[in-house]
């Protein structure tokens, strides 16, 4: 069986009971990175084989994995912190899964751009998440012209280094809509910022951006 568990975004309280359950009963554990997820083994007392499988190695790694799969062995996807698939690797190995008629499950839980959609107060009945924009800002402000005239709230990641740069282009793209900027998410300095995407950069400006931040922005208003 292969299974993605999805692991704390933070907050390692937020882990499920089931994925330990899983995360003890596998055979192997493939992780995006073994060092970060050794540590989490570790603070739960798990000790498994871990396999490196990351955007660099997916076709690799990913045929080894199906061939323990095809040889009876249990496998358990985990990203850095929250849910494989989802803008982590997992996609392609699932489909190679499929494929081969393996039996794929997951093992549901934390996932930060649900939170940050929740925690933002804009509409959540219909929204579209986006993963990480291009790095620069000429393909950036292309990747983010698709989705301007959408009537769906929008959800990016972004990195601390890029973030005034991709609040700059979204409103240049799309005009000063409503958004929120969420960052350490279930941590001790968790926050989310609220306002227009004028007035969060202007906040933005006071402070240095530390941590991984999930960005949403309102649709388009019809």
């Amino acid at each position: 069986m292969l299974y993605l568990v999805a692991t704390p975004i933070g907050n390692l309280g937020d882990v499920t009971l089931r994925a330990l359950d899983v995360l003890r009963a596998v055979d192997y554990v493939a992780s995006e990175d073994t060092r970060k997820t050794g540590l989490l083994l570790k603070h739960f007392d798990i000790k498994k084989p871990q396999i490196a499988f990351h955007e660099h190695n997916e076709e690799q790694a990913g045929g080894r994995i199906v061939a323990l799969l095809q040889g009876g062995q249990s496998v358990a996807v985990v990203s850095n912190a929250g849910t494989p698939g989802v803008a982590d690797p997992g996609f392609t190995l699932v489909r190679r899964a499929i494929a081969q008629e393996l039996p794929v499950t997951m093992i549901p839980g934390p996932s930060a751009l649900i939170m940050a959609l929740v925690l933002s107060g804009l509409p959540s009945h219909s929204f579209t998440f986006r993963g990480f924009p291009p790095r620069k800002s000429g393909k950036r402000r292309t990747f983010l012209e698709i989705d301007k005239e959408s009537p769906h709230t929008l959800i990016f990641y972004e990195s601390p280094h890029r973030l005034r740069e991709f609040l700059a282009d979204a409103l240049a793209v799309y005009g000063d809509r409503p958004a929120a900027v969420a960052n350490e998410l279930t941590k001790l300095f968790e926050s989310v910022r609220r306002g227009s995407l004028s007035e969060l950069i202007a906040q933005l400006a006071e402070t240095e951006p530390r941590g991984e931040y999930v960005v949403v922005i309102g649709g388009r208003i019809q």
